[in-house]
């Protein structure tokens, strides 16, 4: 199916992972598909030595294991896989997979194809002490006396989330909402996941749900999640509108909702992810005096979420999301 595309080709096929590896040595690729269920090791162990083979190559994971399986898919997902996609079986895509797999790769290689313009300094941006990025530079001060965080994020999120909670300690008790691109089904274990990241209680979002300090808040997988102001705090409010990314859940409804509340006391972040979602939000944000941070290109899979942002001019800074989630531990407070 590959070799019958125009635009890729197959550079070696192999049934064990060990002789992927030795390929990997002294070969280059684009992008690596990679199954789940094998002889010898399976593909999620297998996992991060392939990523650190692979040198930047991107990881796809087609398995028939990814079909009902939301905690393989999200376990790979957490790990550093690009992407899953169900291996071809009875009725699957309506014999459609080849098509299917052509876009899949398409989309994974389209941050590198499409130059990116410079992003615009942010006209808000205080020269302060400079982050050092292969490409831009961009000032970076510890945002302070936030009371919430609010994270976007769609392909290639969920890893960078997972770096970006690693490194904010448990003690840290500003609540945290997450909008993140994925099916209904998976968002139950995606929260378990998370808790377990965060080392803190994670909960998919319903309606009227109480914004609480030292929690992780995740929008379900079929409807927005916004923030509403109440007599003693914030809640939740779920909506179905049409959001102009075309997404559902949007990351736009959250921060525009959480600029209206919260103001200059919120922190809105973009991680890796397709297209344009979050970024009319993040003017949102910054209108009402609040920081931005979005992910570095080199760290991300698809450079589309938080590369509209920053080409917008309306970040704070950009970092890899170990970074962004140091510089979250350093400034939260007021929660």
């Amino acid at each position: 199916m590959v070799e019958g595309t125009r635009r890729f080709r197959v550079a070696a096929a192999y049934s064990d992972v060990r002789a992927a590896l030795d390929y990997l040595k002294t070969n280059s690729v684009d992008i690596i598909l990679l199954d789940i269920e094998m002889p010898g090791i399976d593909g999620i162990t297998a996992l991060p030595d392939v990523i650190a083979a692979g040198k930047g190559a991107k990881v796809l994971i087609v398995s028939s294991a990814a079909e009902q399986g939301a905690a393989v898919t999200v376990q790979a997902l957490a790990l550093g896989a690009a992407d899953t996609l169900v291996k071809p079986g009875i009725g699957a895509f309506g014999g459609r997979f080849a098509e299917v797999l052509e876009e899949r790769l398409s989309r994974l290689l389209e941050a590198h194809v499409h130059p990116v313009p410079e992003p615009v300094l942010p006209a808000h941006a205080e020269p302060a002490a400079v982050a050092h990025h292969p490409h831009y530079q961009f000032p970076v001060q510890a945002p302070d006396n936030f009371d919430l965080v609010a994270i976007g994020a769609s392909t290639g999120g969920i890893h960078a989330l997972s770096q970006l909670l690693r490194a904010i300690p448990a003690s840290f008790r500003v609540p945290i909402l997450v909008t993140q691109h994925l099916p209904v089904s998976f968002m139950s274990y995606f929260a378990t996941q998370l808790a377990v990241l965060g080392g803190r209680p994670c909960e998919v979002a319903t309606d009227r749900m109480r914004i609480r300090p030292g929690r992780i808040i995740v929008a379900p997988g079929d409807a927005h999640m916004r923030v509403v102001r109440m007599s003693d705090g914030a809640a939740i409010r779920l909506t179905h509108e049409k959001a102009s990314s075309g997404c559902m859940p949007s990351v736009d409804p959250m921060f525009e909702s959480v600029a209206e509340v919260f103001g200059a006391r919120a922190l809105g972040v973009v991680l890796s992810g397709m297209g344009r979602d979050g970024c009319e939000g993040a003017k949102d944000l910054i209108d009402a005096g609040a920081k931005v941070l979005a992910q570095d290109r080199a760290s991300s899979v698809v450079w589309g979420m938080p590369g509209a942002v920053a080409n917008a001019g309306r970040v704070s800074a950009i970092l890899p999301p170990d970074e962004i989630g140091r510089l979250i531990a350093r400034g939260g407070g007021g929660a």
